[in-house]
């Protein structure tokens, strides 16, 4: 009785001003998504950015958004964000990605999705520190921390000494929309005619960084054609990567280079989602060796839709995507090869996989998220 009527008049003031980002936007998006749907009594104020509503869709009337239209990176929003939020006068406040103001106000939640800022991102060693001590801190002060995966969790723990008990393991999930019914036949064509694709391809799609490693699979996929330049279906097999443009990246620009597979490597930038979709469905395997992920959501959308993925057997991935993969090295261009080719022509394995991934995506779900953080937010308010 007593935690019904503390939910009736707690209310929760979560961040949403990246809600239209790439990643960071899927989490927040289908998390106050499903608890709408869930939770009537708690009262949320989301913390948004102007025209909001658009990408949230309609909302229960235990949902308001309060505008607060200023960037989380402006170094002034270490006093002037926590200041607004003391005006809202919540029982908690949840950051859904790790950039807390150094004078956040207690009682907070935070999402951590990775550490790779601390790994990849900081070449000045003073810029490092300073980043590390505000990453360590804003965790370090939050009366719970959500890891997104069990090898988030433990980077937490093992890397910045966050006590144990307040560190909780909640899984993301799937888009939803990458398990509606695919386009018919047409609309598919259309799509691939549009980019003129009319080959069989091998499939990366994601962000272009280095952590990513799509250097190795343009080496790789180097290696593979050589191996399948007579086979009667792969002879003319080609490398779709989806993502940042190439100008940006230097040592990709010369893997491709070097890998004298200039003519049959397709760089396409940024789609719409449900282009994105072709892609995935179309493709003729799905490969992400990358060298470290939060959690790692791309194998779960291609397995979602029916495509075979090779992927790394590092951080995140392993949990992510279970014995429904092929795992590879990602430091070895002929292990990433070698994976490959093992799916393009195995069939017996291909089918394996498919079938096993159409399983693997059900394990998580946006509903069991949303339970689990109402359940820490209530478990919070009380203590």
């Amino acid at each position: 009785m007593e935690a019904e009527a503390l939910t009736a008049v707690s209310t929760v003031a979560i961040d949403v001003r990246h809600l239209g980002d790439f990643g960071y936007g899927t989490y927040i998006r289908n998390l106050i998504r499903a608890m709408s749907e869930l939770e009537r009594e708690m009262r949320f104020m989301l913390i948004a950015r102007p025209k909001v509503e658009a990408e949230l869709g309609a909302l229960p009337d235990n949902f308001k958004i309060v505008e607060y239209n200023r960037n989380d990176s402006a170094r002034i929003e270490n006093l002037a964000f926590p200041w607004f939020v003391r005006s809202l006068a919540a029982d908690l406040v949840h950051i859904p990605i790790n950039n807390v103001p150094v004078l956040m106000p207690k009682p907070y939640v935070v999402t951590i999705h990775d550490m790779s800022s601390l790994v990849f991102d900081y070449d000045d060693a003073a810029a490092g520190k300073l980043h590390m001590w505000r990453f360590r801190r804003g965790l370090l002060r939050a009366d719970r921390v959500i890891a997104v995966s069990a090898a988030t969790r433990r980077d937490v723990l093992n890397v910045l000494n966050i006590p144990a008990d307040r560190v909780r393991l909640i899984y993301n999930a799937l888009d939803p929309s990458f398990l509606k019914p695919e386009l018919d036949e047409k609309k598919r064509a259309d799509v691939l005619e549009r980019y003129q694709i009319q080959y069989p391809y091998l499939l990366y799609a994601g962000s272009v960084n280095r952590r990513k490693n799509v250097a190795r699979i343009v080496e790789a996929f180097a290696l593979l054609k050589q191996d399948l330049v007579d086979h009667p279906r792969y002879k003319d097999l080609r490398l779709v990567i989806i993502g940042d443009q190439m100008s940006k990246y230097p040592a990709l620009r010369r893997a491709v280079h070097q890998s004298r597979v200039r003519e049959v490597v397709k760089f396409l930038g940024f789609v719409k989602k449900d282009e994105l979709k072709v892609f995935y469905q179309a493709a003729e395997a799905f490969v992400f060796p990358s060298l470290y992920e939060g959690f790692g959501l791309p194998p779960l959308e291609s397995m979602a839709l029916g495509t075979p993925v090779v992927t790394s057997g590092v951080s995140s991935l392993p949990e992510v995507v279970g014995e429904a993969a092929m795992i590879v090295k990602p430091e070895n261009v002929f292990d990433i090869a070698r994976g490959i080719r093992e799916v393009l022509t195995g069939d017996e394995l291909r089918a394996s996989l498919i079938a096993k991934g159409q399983e693997q995506v059900k394990r998580f779900s946006w509903y069991d998220t949303a339970r689990q953080v109402l359940d820490l937010y209530r478990e919070v308010i009380r203590g």
